[in-house]
């Protein structure tokens, strides 16, 4: 039997070389329009080869050959990257309705995700309907000062299970704990009472355990890259077996998200929990104009909406928090610095609250500086030409996928002093903001297609990072050298540390 499949392997891969050469040659012909410039390329897999196993720094580094645009092709995939923040200012100003879609991979096509989520939705009306719904219902500061007292339960629970890690043998002897797993579980927590008025991974919640289960496959899973969406001619041999665990897991987290749902249909019917209002409700209650808007949304859509929002928030809080917490314990003076302002402005007797947030100006420069230095998505939700367009005098053409670099341009030594250095000083006393009108500066992106959980992750990173700063002195684990502490990243559903932080926490003398 091994032989014969052999065979056929063998002759698939001799008709995709040669129809992609013959394609590459008649592609080259007819090519007469400016492209920007690039790295030359290797038949069939174009500049696959140029990416490096931290494409965003390999790519930051070619600016100085190329300059601040450059053109690759990754396998099939015509593909313009942005790596300056002059740039970037230009797309976002004069030509984010060219390029508002989105590119859509084959992981994110399981279960018709891609359909029913923000961020890769259509550029259209169900868009501007779901995306409504989160930034005029869901996440304005009044709902969200309403959820304060949640918020602050579920960062507490955070600080009792550090607390009962710091009692363990291991630690107190040195052995770190894995801080992004506690800071994971604390957003995952809060996004269930938010979304659901529930405790997800309550010890006793057989359900919620097995929704963070898969949920946390989706997470694995969606960072990969896959060989269907680099050559779509392979995708039915689905060589990598991804999207097989992706639909796998994809439709374990959807049956259960339907089961929440029908259960608050259901709870509605007979009149339960009237006084509660969570953002479920908020999908649930939608009433479109009928016309040109839905006049319900599908169960799908709200299913997708609250996978979404889980994917989106629990991932970036954690990553985030654990590069703050690496910066810091690489610099001391900067450590010293926000516990000082901590021990002022919150004291000894109490704990952090959010209404502290804007008297902590060292704190919010940490998590700015933290930003500017590790976005947690350092190519943004990469973005798609819609038309034949013109760009920076580049003749770009349709369905041209688009990196805007986030990480190079936080780097860009044009518009950064000492870019390379962490220096939350440098946030003290400016104007500068992530919302999305300082191209320099924009780890959540600009534009139409702004992350719109922005000012979610804008209270919960704040809450948390203050809160475990306050609460605990922190050291690395014994076995690490605080000198040679591996900095690398990897990019998956977000940038995280490539080696995962270990550290010792201590209750601090209040």
């Amino acid at each position: 039997m091994t032989e014969p499949n052999n065979s056929v392997l063998v002759l698939i891969c001799i008709l995709f070389v040669s129809a992609t050469l013959f394609v590459s040659f008649c592609h080259k012909r007819s090519r007469s329009h400016r492209l920007p410039p690039g790295p030359s390329r290797w038949p069939i897999f174009g500049n696959l080869f140029n990416l490096g196993k931290m494409p965003h720094r390999t790519l930051a580094g070619l600016r100085e050959k190329y300059g601040p645009v450059i053109w690759l092709r990754l396998g099939s995939i015509d593909t313009m990257v942005i790596l300056s923040s002059r740039v970037a200012a230009e797309f976002f100003k004069n030509h984010d309705l060219n390029f508002v879609e989105r590119t859509i991979t084959d992981l994110m096509q399981s279960q018709e995700y891609c359909k029913g989520s923000i961020a890769l939705a259509p550029y259209g009306t169900y868009w501007r309907v779901s995306r409504r719904l989160l930034t005029a219902d869901m996440l304005v500061a009044r709902r969200l000062n309403e959820t304060a007292p949640i918020q602050r339960k579920c960062v507490d629970d955070m600080l009792t299970w550090i607390g009962e890690a710091a009692s363990t043998d291991k630690v107190r002897l040195g052995e770190g704990v894995h801080l992004a797993r506690f800071v994971f579980l604390m957003a995952f927590n809060l996004l269930g009472n938010l979304m659901l008025c529930r405790d997800l991974l309550d010890p006793d919640s057989k359900v919620g355990s097995e929704f963070f289960e898969a949920m946390s496959g989706l997470m694995e899973w969606s960072g990969h890259v896959t060989i269907a969406d680099l050559f779509p001619w392979l995708r039915w041999l689905g060589p990598q077996g991804l999207r097989r665990k992706m639909d796998r897991d994809m439709g374990k987290a959807m049956r259960i998200a339907s089961d929440f749902v029908r259960e608050r249909i259901e709870e509605k019917k007979i009149g339960g929990n009237d006084d509660r209002r969570d953002f479920l409700d908020v999908l649930l209650e939608f009433e479109g104009n009928g016309k040109d808007e839905p006049a319900k949304l599908s169960e799908k859509q709200i299913k997708t909406f609250i996978l979404e929002m889980f994917l989106a928030g629990a991932e970036t809080s954690s990553s985030t928090v654990e590069w703050a917490l690496t910066e810091l314990l690489r610099d001391p003076n900067s450590m010293a610095k926000v516990q000082a302002e901590l021990s002022r402005v919150v004291g000894s007797n109490r704990k952090v609250q959010e209404t502290d947030i804007d008297q902590l100006s060292y704190l919010q420069a940490v998590v700015k500086e933290t930003l500017r230095l590790h976005p947690p998505l350092p190519f943004l939700v990469p973005r798609k030409a819609m038309a034949n367009t013109i760009f920076m005098g580049y003749d770009i053409p349709k369905n041209t996928q688009v990196f805007v670099n986030s990480w190079a341009i936080g780097r860009d030594p044009d518009v950064w002093e000492d870019p390379m250095a962490f220096k939350p000083e440098r946030f003290i006393g400016s104007k500068l903001d992530y919302k999305g009108q300082h191209y320099e500066f924009i780890p959540f992106g600009a534009g139409r297609r702004m992350c719109a959980g922005m000012p979610l992750a804008h209270r919960v990173l704040h809450l948390a990072l203050s809160s475990l700063l306050h609460e605990f002195n922190w050291e690395f684990d014994s076995r690490i050298d605080a000198k040679t502490i591996d900095m690398r990243d990897r990019v998956g559903m977000t940038m995280r540390k490539y080696v995962p932080l270990l550290v010792v926490p201590k209750r601090r003398a209040m």
